[in-house]
This record gives C-alpha cells, sequence and structure tokens, in this order.
C-alpha cells in the first residue's frame, strides 16, 4: 500500500501489477492526492520491464464516484485550488491515454464522471453485474469525449455526454463499453485471468501494440487549463 494509503499495488501474477483505488469511504473518489499517486504509479509500473499487463479496479463495492465534489467546493474558498485540481488531473488523463502497456480495468459498482473517464481510458473493461457507467457533470462541467466516441462510436457517445444519464453493466455490454459482464465475486479472478492471456505476448510486442492502438485512435491530448 501506498504511503498515504490512497491505492494498493500488487503482483499477484506473474506479469501482472493490480492497482487498487482504495478510499472505499468516499467510493473511490478521485482527489488530488490519488490523482497524483495513480499517476506517479503508473510512470513506475511502465518503466518496470517485469511488468506487462496492469489491472485497475477500486475498493469497497464501487470503482470511482469520479472527481473529488468536496475539493470542488473547497475551491471557491482557497486560491488556488481550482488550478491545483486541473493541474493534478491533465497529468492523469494523459498518464492513463498515453499508458505504453495493456490496462485491464476490473468495474465493480459505479464508474461515474472521472471514474467513467478513467475505465474508458483503459484497453479493456470487465465489469459485474453491479455495475453503472455515467457522466453526471454533463450538467456542470466538461466531459472527456474523444475516447467514448473512440469506443462506442458517435450516437451512443453523443447521449450519454449531452443526457448525463446512467447506463447499468448490460446496456454497457450491449454498447460495447464493455467486453463482459460477470458476478462480482468473479470479477476480480476474471479481470487477472483476461490480464493473464494478454500477458503470453511478449512485452515488447504489447508495447508496439499499444503505441499502434494510441496511434490509431488520434485523440489529441489538450490540457484544461490550456483551454
Amino acid at each position: 500500500m501506498s504511503s498515504q494509503n490512497l491505492l494498493l499495488v500488487e503482483r499477484s501474477r506473474d506479469g501482472i501489477a493490480r492497482v487498487t483505488l482504495h478510499r472505499p469511504a468516499k467510493k473511490n473518489a478521485l482527489s488530488i492526492a490519488l490523482r497524483d499517486e495513480v499517476t506517479a504509479t503508473l510512470e513506475r509500473l511502465a518503466a518496470d520491464g517485469s511488468v506487462s499487463v496492469v489491472v485497475l479496479t477500486g475498493a469497497g463495492g464501487a470503482f470511482s464516484a469520479g472527481f473529488d465534489l468536496d475539493e470542488f467546493g473547497r475551491a471557491m474558498q482557497e486560491p488556488g485550488l481550482y488550478d491545483r485540481i486541473w493541474a493534478s488531473g491533465d497529468p492523469y488523463h494523459e498518464r492513463l491515454l498515453r499508458f505504453p502497456l495493456p490496462l485491464v480495468a476490473a468495474v465493480d459498482g459505479i464508474a461515474l464522471g472521472g471514474g467513467m473517464d478513467t475505465a474508458v481510458l483503459c484497453d479493456v473493461r470487465i465489469a459485474s453485474t453491479r455495475a453503472s457507467f455515467g457522466h453526471p457533470e454533463a450538467t456542470f462541467g466538461d466531459v472527456v469525449y474523444a475516447p467514448l466516441h473512440d469506443l462506442i462510436g458517435g450516437a451512443a457517445a453523443r447521449d450519454l455526454c449531452l443526457t448525463g444519464r446512467r447506463i447499468d453493466a448490460a446496456e454497457a455490454l450491449r454498447l460495447g463499453l464493455v467486453s463482459e459482464v460477470v458476478a462480482p465475486d468473479a470479477l476480480a479472478d476474471r479481470a487477472l485471468d483476461v490480464a493473464a492471456i494478454i500477458a503470453r505476448a511478449p512485452r515488447d510486442l504489447l508495447m508496439r501494440t499499444k503505441a499502434k492502438i494510441i496511434a490509431r485512435a488520434a485523440i489529441p491530448f489538450t490540457t484544461t487549463l490550456a483551454l
């Protein structure tokens, strides 16, 4: 576990690292500290030659409730906090978008706002039957659109990003947002099994394939602060 107890990093199978968002009392809301921890951890794992695949999941029956709304609330009174939120968010999104190894998301419970973005920015998504996805911030803030469009197409991505409606695991499977749906108690093992199938390929081959995935997606990265 990290020194701040925000992240669990485990190496339970050869070539696979499992990274668990660990703020269960906050439904793994993505605070500045948690995002920075994830960004730094992924940097380390990308440079670790013994890691071929990373599984990303959440603790306590939730994937992530999204950005920490308490921080946004404090930003109204705390000078500089709003800029710090986005200065943390941009490297977080960019690290996920351009991570050079395969990322498998194991989504249990809610994946909302930035939590949904986190899942979308992974390469493969396995969901539990109680998973749900949505962009509630559509009524008050910017959404991360292009990666979702790349996965499920423009019609469905526009629907979800403009209405902010929440979808369950069955609809996510129908739309192609997730590749399979399993029982909650089977999710962790199934995600590791999928990661193990991916990890059968040599690491350098996986990196070349991931580079093609990133290039073909053709998603530009522009910082929020620059906008």
